[in-house]
């Protein structure tokens, strides 16, 4: 209610009564018997109900109302509860989890006592149903949790998983998303902490996986019943991302590959499979190498295979499509995994996409950045040359396709890709393959040293302005950022790719031709080989940690010397 609305009731004073005008027939009222006793003229009827709604609404003397009175008014309607329900207190829990537990034991005794009659335990079950709803009031109330696990409700509700009964299950399960919500935790700090440690203690993780196993989805409640359950391990995921370690090793990583396997329609749960594989990827190692051991890298690559020639048909599926992508990614930051995607023809794969123009362009083009990059790339880059890969790249390095809504990666993140692999395949090919990426820059009267020349001043320009605004920041007495955060921003800004640029062009100067044409280029647009010896002496002394220590001095070595040679 209202608070102005409840301080500015005005009592009626006079009692409503049915009138004729409502209601034409004799309804055994006085006045109804009075004006329906004799065949009164309209007009007398008329006047009559005048004078009725005249009494009506004759203006009453208001009642007057103190000070105290309307505090007491004002504290009563804050006070209240909205549905009349008492507020969950450590009483009412007590009261409620021993009600709980008094049914699950009596729930039990009559499945003992009459195991083939349901009959006889179906009023037990449903009792129990019952008390799990209410337990539903204790999510409200984060504060109790630590209250929960100390009189063993958790634990409780975790043996409920296993129920026979899968309905009870599902129930239970529905009822731990609610105490696991993301938004709900984060009310009660010390509330969130007690409940996770519980669940992690008593490998919920594992047993929510065994309960996934028995459920149908067929069934629109058990198909509701794994949803909620990916939704408790993204729940717990996000409070504390260490567990996904944990929940990956307690066999959910292996029931999300069976569940992606499943010829069955594209629904929400496929598409939520595959964002929970996405996560538990993410930042874990150990996951990576698990999906590795378990042939998950197969199953992505199988998964991935419907969309070489045909696009998502909803928005849903390509988001799931994205999943698999990103999963791929992730799975391939595992040098122990690039052999394995080899292997599974990851690289034909990725290949064939790229050439079909589908929406699988853009996700195939960053996996195979990845499956490229980096010292353990080197397989992988050589194998791409011999698969006639070159034929593939080269055309999307000298024009990036026009973005549309279906086309999701930026013009600059599509150059940025591009750019990466052909700096992969020049940092890590050898051989005959090395000599077919060379010999691609003097084609067409040095057309790709023209397009990279191109893309180098387009992104010195970009880095150019980042620096502007950088020290118009400094200049203006703004808080300075100290060099690291200066860094990320301008590699952000462009530097990144401005520096893959460059590296290539040290590489490719090793040909005289390409060099000659390269300076005749530079000495057009008034520009200095200085900017690209600074560019690369400052890459060689911020890079990452992609390798070991050994790679990575002698990579730095290596970019120096091309320096100093250019």
């Amino acid at each position: 209610m209202d608070v102005g609305e409840l301080l500015s009731f005005k009592p009626e004073q006079t009692p409503k009564r049915p009138s004729d005008f409502d209601n034409d027939e004799d309804s055994g009222d006085d006045t109804s018997s009075v004006v329906s006793a004799g065949p009164a003229p309209k007009s007398r009827k008329t006047e009559q109900q005048a004078n009725v709604r005249t009494k009506v609404v004759v203006p009453q003397k208001e009642p007057q109302i103190s000070e105290q009175e309307r505090l007491d008014i004002l504290k009563f309607v804050e006070t209240e509860e909205v549905e009349g329900g008492e507020v969950m207190d450590e009483a009412g829990l007590k009261k409620i989890l021993l009600l709980f537990e008094k049914r699950v034991l009596k729930n039990q005794e009559m499945r003992i006592k009459f195991p083939d009659n349901p009959e006889k335990f179906m009023e037990s079950e449903i009792e129990l149903n019952d008390i799990i709803q209410e337990l539903h009031a204790v999510a409200t109330v984060p504060d109790l949790y630590p209250l929960l696990v100390e009189l063993n409700g958790v634990s409780s509700l975790l043996e409920l998983l296993s129920h026979q009964n899968t309905d009870i299950s599902v129930a239970v399960v529905h009822l731990l998303q609610e105490l696991t919500d993301v938004d709900i935790l984060h009310e009660s700090l010390e509330g969130a902490e007690t409940l996770i440690e519980a669940l992690r203690n008593q490998q919920a993780a594992g047993l929510l996986v065994q309960n996934l196993e028995k459920l149908d989805e067929g069934v629109k409640e058990e198909a509701d019943g794994v949803h909620n359950t990916m939704a408790i391990f993204e729940n717990l995921m996000e409070i504390k991302s260490e567990i996904a370690k944990e929940i990956a090793e307690q066999g959910l990583m292996q029931w999300i590959l069976k569940r992606l396997r499943m010829k069955m329609p594209f629904d929400a749960n496929k598409l939520y499979c595959s964002e929970i594989m996405s996560i538990l990827l993410q930042d874990t190692n150990e996951n990576r190498i698990l999906l590795g051991n378990i042939d998950g890298i197969d199953v992505l690559l199988q998964q991935l295979a419907a969309y070489k020639r045909h696009d998502p048909t909803s928005t849903e599926e390509q988001e799931f499509m994205e999943n698999l992508f990103n999963s791929l990614c992730s799975a391939l930051m595992a040098a122990e995994n690039r052999e394995k995607f080899l292997k599974g023809e990851g690289l034909q794969l990725m290949n064939l996409m790229l050439r079909e123009k589908k929406l699988s362009r853009n996700g195939s083009l960053k996996v195979l950045d990845h499956a490229v990059s980096g010292p353990d790339g080197r397989d992988n880059c050589n194998k791409f040359v011999d698969i006639l890969g070159l034929r593939t790249i080269f055309p999307l390095f000298m024009k990036t396709p026009k973005r549309n809504k279906k086309r999701l990666l930026s013009t600059d993140e599509h150059e940025e890709h591009v750019v990466s692999v052909v700096a992969s395949m020049l940092r890590n090919c050898k051989g005959p393959q090395r000599q077919r990426l060379l010999a691609k820059f003097t084609e067409n009267d040095f057309e790709k040293v023209e397009r990279l020349m191109e893309l180098h001043f387009k992104y010195l320009e970009k880095v150019e302005e980042v620096d502007r605004e950088v020290d118009q920041q400094i200049n203006a007495g703004e808080e300075e950022e100290d060099e690291d955060a200066i860094y990320i921003k301008r590699l952000s800004g462009g530097l990144f790719t401005l520096q893959l640029i460059d590296y290539i062009i040290l590489e490719i100067s090793s040909t005289d031709v390409v060099k000659q044409r390269i300076l005749q280029i530079l000495s057009l647009r008034n520009a200095s080989m200085k900017t690209i010896r600074h560019v690369m002496r400052e890459y060689a002394g911020n890079l990452g940690d992609a390798g070991d220590s050994d790679w990575r001095e002698q990579e730095q070595a290596h970019i120096i010397q091309l320096v100093d040679r250019f």
